[in-house]
């Protein structure tokens, strides 16, 4: 599935996770990269492609990202705190319940189907990668926002001049475990700390954005005030 607005395209691998092209006048960043199979999506735009930004070290985020960087030289960026699960996804990667808990919901059995298929759990994780922080500038006018709770570093990636706020998985419109609807925080079967994902929704509402795009889901377009506020009162799963 792709979706254009405002020069943004929301690329959907396997049905599942959401994985982003920005066009900007220097070339075109990717938020995210998918599970490996997203690759299909990306190499037609490789020679264009100046940056990945990875919002939180995830395998289903980290899809593309180690092959377009040995491959095709593009620089990978992701939060200094999930550096380490960036490159160990599935030893570091810890929840706050275990995801076989999560199993007797169709929707979980998917996505682990999904992922295996996809090559997402024997994928490549990143050997070079380059780290940011809260606050950090990054490349295609990218300011990144500390949201940690679904990971220690997860970050949020705020684009003020279209308005959009990248959320990855802080908050999704629909979790992939559970396929309910948000906004909300993703079920606790994929999420480190519950509690601190929702004080995370704080910095969210924080940046005013008008359309908050999602790792899963369609976008939200009733602003960041009311996602994180919708996603407040549903809690965690």
């Amino acid at each position: 599935m792709e979706q254009t607005v405002d020069g943004i395209t929301r690329f959907e691998d396997q049905s599942v996770v959401n994985w982003f092209l920005i066009e900007t006048e220097g070339g075109k960043i990717a938020v995210d990269a998918g599970f490996p199979t997203a690759w299909s999506q990306v190499e037609p735009h490789l020679k264009d492609l100046e940056a990945i930004v990875i919002t939180h070290a995830h395998f289903d985020h980290l899809g593309f990202a180690e092959r377009a960087r040995s491959e095709a030289g593009v620089p990978v960026y992701v939060p200094q705190a999930d550096a380490q699960l960036a490159r160990h996804p599935l030893r570091y990667a810890k929840s706050e319940r275990v995801p076989l808990v999560y199993f007797r919901h169709f929707p979980t059995l998917r996505l682990y189907w999904r992922a295996t298929k996809s090559g997402a759990i024997r994928g490549k994780t990143l050997r070079d990668l380059k780290t940011y922080g809260d606050g950090d500038e990054l490349p295609g006018g990218l300011r990144a926002v500390f949201t940690p709770g679904h990971t220690d570093g997860h970050m949020s990636l705020h684009l003020p001049d279209r308005d959009v706020l990248f959320a990855g998985d802080a908050i999704v419109m629909k979790d992939p475990y559970t396929d309910r609807e948000g906004p909300r925080i993703v079920a606790r079967a994929a999420t480190k700390d519950s509690e601190r994902a929702l004080r995370s929704l704080d910095a969210i509402a924080a940046t005013g954005a008008r359309t908050v795009w999602t790792g899963h889901g369609d976008a939200w377009t009733q602003g960041a005030e009311a996602a994180a506020a919708r996603a407040r009162e549903l809690g965690a799963s």
